[in-house]
Order: C-alpha cells, then sequence, then structure tokens
C-alpha cells in the first residue's frame, strides 16, 4: 500500500521573513499594543481567563498565529507488517513546527515574554485531500509584575517568549504555585497496523480474544509519540510536563493507518517552595 509524506505548499512565492511572517501581519504587530495610538489588544482568552491572566501579573498583547499548509506525498508501507512510516511522522511534525515558529515569531515582534492559550489545529481543505493547514493560535503576553524568579526572564532556553495551551485558570493556578510555562511539547508517530491474514481472521472468528499484533502495534506508537514529546521536554531542562493530552487521528489516510500525537505544557520551578492557595466556598444567589 502507499502512505503519503509531505512538503509544505509554499506556490513558489518567496516569504517576507525568515519565519515566513506575511507582510500584512507585520503591519499589524508594528502597532504597539500601548501608549500613544495604541491599538486594543485582541484575545483567544475567556472573560475569566483574561482575568485570571491579568491577577497572574501578565498583560495580553494581542492575538498571534501561524499557519503552514502542507501537501502530503507517498510513502510506501507492506500490508502484512506493522511499522512507523518515518516520512509521514516527520511531515505532520515539521508542518506543526513550522505553524507554531511562526506564531512564536509574531508574539516576538510584539516584544512578548510568552504566549497562553494556545490551540494546534489541523484542517484538510477542499485543494485536495492531500493538503492540510497546520494552524498555531494563542494570545502573546508581557509580564506586568509577575516574578521570574532566579532565570530572570521570562523567555525560555531557547531564548523565545514560552508557549503553553492551558486554559487561563490552569495558568493563573500554575504560576500561583511556583511554576512556569517553558515550551508546549508534542511528539508524533504515523504508524502502519498491519492487516490480518485470513487464517487469523477466521481463528478468532467468534471467539473473545485479544489482536495480540493490533495491541502491540498501537501501544508502540503511542510509546514513541510520547518519547519524542518527554525528549523535548529534557532539551529544555523542564521539571515535568502538564496537561499532557494523546490523541489519535486517522486523518485522510485509511483504518490501517494512524496518527497518535501527544502534546502538553513543559514546566520549569519558579522557586523551591510551592504553596496553592486553599479554594474558597463560593455560594450562589441565584434562585
Amino acid at each position: 500500500m502507499t502512505e503519503r509524506t509531505g512538503q509544505e505548499a509554499a506556490g513558489g512565492a518567496a516569504w517576507p521573513t525568515a519565519e515566513g511572517v506575511p507582510e500584512d501581519a507585520m503591519r499589524r504587530l508594528a502597532r504597539p499594543p500601548s501608549g500613544e495610538g495604541a491599538a486594543p489588544f485582541t484575545s483567544n482568552l475567556s472573560v475569566n481567563e483574561f482575568l485570571l491572566v491579568r491577577e497572574a501579573g501578565f498583560r495580553p498583547l494581542g492575538l498571534v498565529l501561524g499557519s503552514s499548509v502542507y501537501h502530503v506525498g507517498i510513502q510506501f508501507g507492506r500490508w502484512s507488517k506493522n511499522q512507523e512510516l518515518t516520512k509521514l511522522s516527520q511531515a505532520m511534525y515539521h508542518a506543526r513546527e513550522l505553524a507554531m515558529s511562526r506564531m512564536e515569531a509574531e508574539a516576538s515582534a510584539l516584544g512578548a515574554d510568552g504566549i497562553v492559550a494556545v490551540r494546534l489545529d489541523i484542517e484538510f481543505k477542499e485543494f485536495g485531500s492531500d493538503v492540510a493547514e497546520f494552524i498555531a493560535v494563542g494570545t502573546a503576553v508581557k509580564a506586568a509584575g509577575a516574578d521570574p524568579g532566579p532565570a530572570g526572564t521570562w523567555l525560555n532556553n531557547k531564548g523565545k517568549p514560552f508557549t503553553s495551551d492551558l486554559s487561563g485558570q490552569d495558568f493563573w493556578t500554575l504560576v500561583r504555585a511556583g511554576y512556569a510555562p517553558l515550551d508546549m511539547v508534542m511528539g508524533s508517530c504515523v504508524y502502519h497496523v498491519a492487516h490480518q491474514r485470513f487464517a487469523q481472521v477466521l481463528s478468532s472468528a467468534g471467539r473473545n480474544v485479544e489482536i495480540e499484533p493490533f495491541t502491540q502495534a498501537l501501544y508502540g506508537a503511542r510509546e514513541l509519540a510520547m518519547g519524542r514529546m518527554r525528549a523535548e521536554a529534557e532539551a529544555l531542562d523542564a521539571e515535568g510536563i502538564v496537561a499532557v493530552r494523546l490523541r489519535q487521528h486517522s486523518h485522510s489516510w485509511g483504518p490501517h493507518t494512524t496518527e497518535f500525537f501527544a502534546v502538553g505544557t513543559a514546566v520549569r520551578p519558579l522557586r523551591d517552595d510551592h504553596t496553592i492557595d486553599r479554594p474558597s466556598l463560593v455560594l450562589s444567589l441565584d434562585d
């Protein structure tokens, strides 16, 4: 059978910046979010999330986004073999990384310390079943009273604004408890699950029995995705990864090929002591 690998569908046009941020976006970002002639900030935060981010000591600067439209090529896989489709794994990871890096470039242009409430989505387009847009969007923020601890900066050890997919409530809790986000870390694995031969199907017909090759394939694919996410956190010298999600996508590849995608927020301690505020009881006065 055949599977697809990928490349970005750039249409041959030169990008205006090294990060691939369009000129229209740079003009939008050039208008300061504070001071004389300031533009109102934009945000994907809810009202409650906005207020909690402000309470945590950060000021929203504006909505930032990154996009990569990717064409998925072809990779060959064996019909009867469990195997990772490595070229396809790399393509899916690279497309997301392009979108994330462009979002980070917009945040850097705003002078942001970080990006909160990041959402990373995939949308297959009408251009064809083999063309997908990878979109990263979040709210760039600037520290306004929040103490970064001994590090002296909220930027991560790559010198870039931190990224986090935590909600405003979770972000507030994390900072108040003495932790800082470093970066969204992720791992991808596209795996072909072998088809059963006729004799295997026949032997399990009418029986309650584990299909061990399928179990091993799915288990192994998840472990590869998780391991790659953990390797990214180790490169950041993170203490841990919070709010991990493990997603499974079949996309347009058919029933025997699937992607496992692991994503979470790598964190570092701001101080040695960690305290969590005791929750207070709130009684509603509504009928």
